[in-house]
Formats: structure tokens, sequence, C-alpha cells
């Protein structure tokens, strides 16, 4: 499985929330750069760097810090938060992020979602799917979207998306652990065709899922580790960590070798 340190952006600072809650802050880093930097040092190939003003305000405020961290790590970065057009995802993408990752606009402009997977390829776009309670949410995790998460995995394949990240809002930001029935329903639903179970095949390909909430010791990433094969959750491809990495409560390089199983 891969690690995705997160560097999430607000006021240009690298910053945690609670449980998504925009007051509920805490600063790590007065440059998102430097925070990057700390990660990729300690071993990191990939990372996920989200526009917490983006996501609020409806369109991407730091793709100046995008691009700084894009161009002096030369690592894959995958950015979101306020790409609801084509315009901005085009710009994110010319900015250095390797893969851009949907929220909001996946769900409340489904031709944009079309037109980005036909114009940018599938291994360039990635849907984020953030929950709380057991609703979908959107802007910011400020608004439900409308529809039930037990709806929505199915769908997105369905719509040409390959690659998802699950959020667990309510339990993001807490460090209590991933949790773990929830993450099986959601694998399995993200890699089944839509109508069958999973393991059924009619020829449509699966979608590999990224998961985020929660993480807050080397046991949980070892135990999302083990789902891929205790309960063949082949497609679960990755883990997004934030606050358990700023808090000193492993390294990178523990974490990946955790996943490593």
């Amino acid at each position: 499985m891969k690690l995705y340190p997160a560097v999430d952006i607000l006021g240009g600072k690298a910053v945690r929330l609670v449980k998504g809650d925009f007051e509920a802050q805490k600063v790590y880093d007065e440059d998102p750069l430097a925070a990057a930097s700390r990660w990729t040092e300690e071993g990191a190939e990939y990372l996920h760097v989200v526009d917490l003003d983006g996501a609020r305000s409806g369109e991407p405020v730091n793709l100046g810090h995008l691009e700084r961290i894009a161009t002096e790590l030369e690592v894959p970065v995958q950015y979101g938060g306020g790409l609801r057009s084509r315009e901005t995802i085009a710009r994110a993408l010319g900015a250095g992020a390797t893969r851009v990752v949907l929220g909001t606009a996946a769900f409340t402009n489904p031709n944009l979602l079309e037109e980005a997977l036909q114009e940018h390829g599938h291994e360039r776009v990635l849907v984020s799917v953030d929950v709380r309670g057991s609703e979908v949410v959107i802007k910011g995790w400020t608004e439900p979207a409308g529809v039930h998460v037990r709806e929505v995995f199915a769908r997105l394949i369905e719509r040409g998306v390959r690659t998802l990240a699950y959020t667990n809002v309510d339990r993001d930001g807490m460090l209590d652990g991933p949790n773990v029935e929830d993450l099986v329903w959601i694998a399995g639903a993200a890699g089944a065709p839509l109508g069958g179970d999973r393991g059924e095949s009619d020829g449509r390909l699966a979608g590999q899922l990224i998961y985020s909430g929660g993480i807050g010791t080397l046991e949980d990433l070892e135990r999302l580790a083990s789902l891929r094969t205790e309960r063949r959750l082949t497609n679960l491809e990755g883990v997004i960590v934030g606050k358990a990495l700023y808090e000193g409560r492993f390294t990178v390089a523990e974490a990946r070798a955790s996943l490593a199983g």
C-alpha cells in the first residue's frame, strides 16, 4: 500500500483540522513547502496536498504553493480543493499536480467530471468521497451532497472513475483509528461492478481506493495492510496520513514499513 503524507494548506500555512472543522485548526508549519520537504526527506514517495482555502471558497487559492512543492521536491503530488471548472483543473495540472482531486464538482457538476476524465485520463483524476455520519459532504465538508454513502461508489465507477479517496470526516484528526468494518464495505463497493457482488466480473474495471481518517498508530496502518490479504481487498491502494506524522506518532519510514507488511 502507498503512503500519502498530507499537506493541508490554510491561510498559506500547513495545518490540520479536527473533524473538518475550520475553527478547530492547528498550524504545524508556516511554510507548506517545509512540511512537504520533511516528509520527502523521511522517504515519502507521494504527497497529498489539500487547498483548504479553495475547498471553502470554490476556487483554488494555493496553486503557488503547489507549484513550489511539485517543482522543488519532484515527487508525484495529488492536489484538491476548489477545483470546480475545466480551467481550474487545467491550472492545477499545469502547476505540477500529477493527479487532481475532485470532490464537490463530482457531485454537483456531472458533466465536468466526465470532461475531466476524457481530457486528462482516469489516471490523472481522483474523486474524493468525504463522509460525515452516513452522508457524503461537499464544499469543504460544510454541506450534504444529498446522496447516501452506500449509493455513491458503484455509480462513480460506472461514470468512469478509477481511483477514489474515502475520508471518514468524523475521525479526521482524532487519531482514534479507522472504522475497519465501514472500510471493508466501502472497499468492496468500490471494487464491485455495478449491480454485482465483489469478486464477480462483467468486464468492468474496479476502482482503486485510498483511505483517510483517524490514523494514529502504526498498528492502524498494519490493520489496513492486512485487509488486502485477510479480506482480499486488493483494491485498497493507499492511505493518507496527516496529524499522526505531524505529532510524531511515527515517521514516514516506519509508516511505509508497516504498510508493506
